[in-house]
């Protein structure tokens, strides 16, 4: 394992988690947001590759484990606060979404109705058997 000093410097909720913002590496656009806890964020670090915690499954969550959508991490930042981590990933497959699209922010705001934006790249049948 490594330094724990590093993840002492990430000022965790009071879940013991904290947000990360998961960027692509070329374009710069977001792709995603969710948790990390102390061991995802370590593993991320250990293991190159983005770790995150289901909140929703309550485990260690391998981005990419059942899609193929791995997100090999080319750089990690922390934020001026400490509460928000930013992964600079390379999007294997270039698929975040589960709903098969490049980034989990394809819909926009537009005349008081959330418009979607972007097309699905794959269907999320055949992403997840």
């Amino acid at each position: 394992m490594g330094d724990s000093g590093i993840l002492d410097q990430v000022s965790w909720n009071g879940d013991g988690l904290v947000p990360a913002i998961a960027q692509d590496f070329k374009s710069g656009r977001v792709l995603m947001m969710a948790w990390m806890n102390r061991e995802s964020l370590q593993l991320t670090i250990d293991e190159g590759r983005a770790v995150y915690w289901s909140r929703s499954r309550g485990k260690l969550w391998r981005k990419g484990e059942s899609s193929g959508h791995v997100q090999a991490v080319r750089e990690i930042r922390l934020d001026c606060d400490g509460d928000t981590v930013l992964l600079v990933v390379e999007q294997r497959g270039g698929i975040a979404c589960h709903t098969g699209r490049t980034s989990c922010f394809y819909r926009v705001l537009d005349n008081g109705e959330w418009q979607t934006r972007e097309p699905v790249i794959k269907q999320p049948e055949s992403i997840y058997k």
